[in-house]
């Protein structure tokens, strides 16, 4: 009954944004970005409609894409997925305090995720509080990650199965930027609620920090009354590119219970390193981002989890032919790579001393078409190699999908 309450609710607000505004002149979106623009600004770095004349904003995106996969030669066939459909509403109730959610529909209605809903009370430029539903800012992707903003229908394996892509938390933190001349520094720090043990007790038997957003408690309460602090500072030049480092840690296990001892104190520690830029020349854009995972695990745990990860991606993307198309004046084509890399168990065997795999390979060319720099259709193909912890053989996985991602 939830989610239908969800939707009625949603379907009244646009309703009414629709047949309150007749006149299409109220239907303007924000600027595009400048070359000042951060990944600590995407939240607000998005295109809205204006609702009549009250301060409401609406906006959003939707993804749509079809599977092809091969593993060693087995194949489930074709399979047509409407894998997102967010929506974007906020409000300026002053100058200086605004609100912005982000609500999330997978698969259907297979998933329904308040993913951001915060309230920002804007002091000053470098100065600023947040509460309430925030993006954790650990690496770039997990705040930057709308799928018309990127030439790939996956999200990338270290940002989705490594660290947990769009993992938010209730709690709140302070922001800000400091603008001199062509440098732009921000940051970032929040406590929030944070990871339980479900880490390291999951069906994947591996340590694994994404089986964590399967916990829906933690938007009510800590697993352990301990906050988990996730802070960033980046730095971006106008005409080099954008430069961040960010930390995520505390203690994930239940420690105690009405004030009687379990367990020791465990904690994990995040760090990650993101940068982008775009190559003045050619027009070449690089994004990547690598992330270290270290997690204090019991002397009784398997092998097979991991007390250290790590994990990362570069994407590179090249414009190669822009002229307007059958009205698109601004149609583009773009060629693009991302290279992928996890290792999910890094170290070796006490006993012989032999290295530990549990490790996944991908490389994915990509063809992408956009009409309109909002909407993105996508031609992908995956090849991907993944190894046991023992080292055995990999499983080869050849994967290719064709999408559309749009904002609207």
């Amino acid at each position: 009954m939830v989610k239908q309450y969800i939707l009625v609710i949603l379907f009244s607000l646009i309703s009414h944004s629709v047949f309150a505004q007749i006149d299409s002149t109220l239907f303007k979106r924000k600027p595009k970005a400048d070359s000042s623009k951060m990944n600590i600004d995407a939240v607000y770095n998005r295109p809205f409609l204006q609702v009549g004349r009250t301060p409401l904003g609406i906006g959003g995106y939707a993804e749509l894409n079809t599977n092809y996969g091969v593993i060693d030669g087995v194949s489930e066939g074709l399979s047509f997925q409407m894998r997102r459909m967010t929506l974007f509403l906020g409000g300026s109730l002053h100058s200086k305090i605004k609100f912005m959610s982000e609500i999330e529909f997978e698969d259907g209605t297979k998933e329904i995720n308040i993913e951001f809903a915060a309230l920002d009370f804007q002091f000053d430029n470098f100065f600023n509080f947040r509460g309430g539903i925030v993006v954790n800012p650990i690496g770039a992707f997990n705040q930057n990650h709308d799928g018309p903003k990127w030439e790939f229908i996956d999200r990338p394996i270290s940002a989705t199965q490594l660290l947990p892509a769009t993992f938010s938390n209730v709690g709140m933190g302070i922001y800000g930027k400091k603008y001199t001349k062509q440098w732009v520094l921000a940051y970032e720090a929040y406590l929030t609620n944070g990871f339980d043990e479900t880490i390291i007790d999951n069906e994947f038997s591996r340590t694994s920090l994404s089986a964590a957003k399967a916990n829906k408690d933690r938007f009510e309460e800590s697993s352990n009354g301990k906050p988990l602090f996730t802070g960033k500072v980046a730095i971006r030049h106008r005409k080099i590119g954008e430069l961040g480092l960010s930390y995520m840690g505390g203690i994930y296990n239940k420690f105690q219970d009405d004030g009687f001892v379990l367990a020791p104190k465990r904690a994990l520690n995040v760090f990650a390193i993101d940068f982008n830029t775009v190559l003045k020349k050619t027009k070449t854009t690089i994004t990547a981002e690598w992330a270290w995972i270290n997690v204090d695990l019991p002397s009784s745990y398997a092998v097979q989890y991991g007390s250290k990860q790590n994990g990362g991606f570069v994407d590179v993307v090249q414009p190669v032919f822009k002229k307007p198309i059958i009205g698109f004046s601004n149609s583009t084509f773009y060629v693009s790579c991302r290279l992928e890399q996890v290792d999910w168990n890094t170290g070796k065997f006490i006993e012989t001393s032999a290295k530990m795999y549990d490790e996944t390979f991908s490389i994915m060319p990509a063809l992408s078409w956009r009409p309109i720099s909002s909407t993105v259709i996508r031609l992908n193909y995956r090849r991907q190699k993944q190894r046991d912890f023992l080292g055995n053989p990999p499983a080869n996985a050849g994967v290719i999908q064709f999408g559309l991602s749009s904002y609207f």
